[in-house]
């Protein structure tokens, strides 16, 4: 008797709701089709979509979207934790900007979530040794998006940059799990050193609108920087600084700064979004 072999089709949570999301949107508003359908409904997983939207956005008279969107793929087939980070920065920015009311507007609207995934595709080129085309994918995104991150720089997963205009990080900067940012954020260096130069940012933090943090300093785990410091030395976890330079104005406030998105300093909510 022949052995019968069962397919088992992957759960994706995330990609499923983007796609259930899109056919509504496509009912919803007819006119947006094609950009829908192009995006999202053409594509069997988000890997391929992210892929594609990416080259469609980076895309030159320098470069082909063809030759881009192979690029993308080759990134996200090489290395799976490209897709796994950006399914998490959908979940927090879904969970974390007031703006956000489905799954599918990061992946179609948002430029601060586009930025990151197309650095992510940038990092892995570098870590690649393709540093030259590392650096194409960083001229592009500022130009495109007006974020600067350098494709050495070390980004972790479950991130959230809102509004995202006017982002820096640089080359030897290292962001953790679960951060969130606002606008006109600057993590960069203090002089003309090579080597290590740039912040570490700890898991869970919270940089408000404005600030700058300069040097190779740590920012500690669940701390706030609170809109417009500059922060020029090291900041303890769970602890709230301000101020130019900043210096420590109290706790967090919560367990979790980054996920309450709470920019006041008495307690209360207080969003960009």
């Amino acid at each position: 008797m022949a052995e019968r072999r069962t397919h088992i089709a992957e759960i994706d949570p995330v990609w499923s709701r983007i796609t259930a999301e899109a056919r509504d949107a496509v009912q919803a508003e007819p006119l947006l089709g094609g950009l829908i359908h192009g995006s999202v409904l053409h594509h069997e997983t988000l890997e391929r979509a992210l892929a594609y939207r990416v080259a469609q956005k980076l895309t030159s008279g320098d470069m082909s979207e063809q030759i881009l969107r192979e690029i993308a793929d080759e990134a996200f087939a090489a290395k799976a934790g490209i897709g796994a980070a950006a399914r998490a920065d959908i979940v927090a920015v879904a969970e974390r900007d007031p703006a956000c009311h489905r799954f599918m507007q990061p992946l179609l609207y948002f430029k601060g979530f586009q930025a990151i995934q197309a650095y992510r595709i940038g990092h892995w080129l570098w870590r690649e040794g393709r540093r030259d085309f590392a650096y194409f994918i960083q001229m592009r995104v500022s130009e495109v998006f007006g974020i600067d991150i350098h494709p050495a720089a070390r980004i972790g997963q479950g991130i959230m940059i809102d509004h995202a205009h006017s982002i820096v990080i640089g080359e030897t900067a290292v962001v953790g799990d679960n951060v969130s940012m606002l606008h006109s954020v600057t993590l960069g260096g203090t002089g003309k050193e090579e080597e290590d130069r740039h912040p570490k940012i700890g898991d869970g933090v919270l940089i408000g609108a404005g600030a700058k943090v300069l040097g190779n300093i740590r920012v500690g785990n669940c701390s706030r920087v609170a809109a417009g410091s500059v922060v020029l030395a090291d900041v303890p976890a769970c602890k709230t600084v301000a101020g130019v330079p900043a210096r420590i104005v109290g706790e967090a406030g919560c367990d979790q700064p980054s996920m309450s998105m709470d920019h006041l300093f008495g307690g209360g909510e207080s969003s960009g979004g």
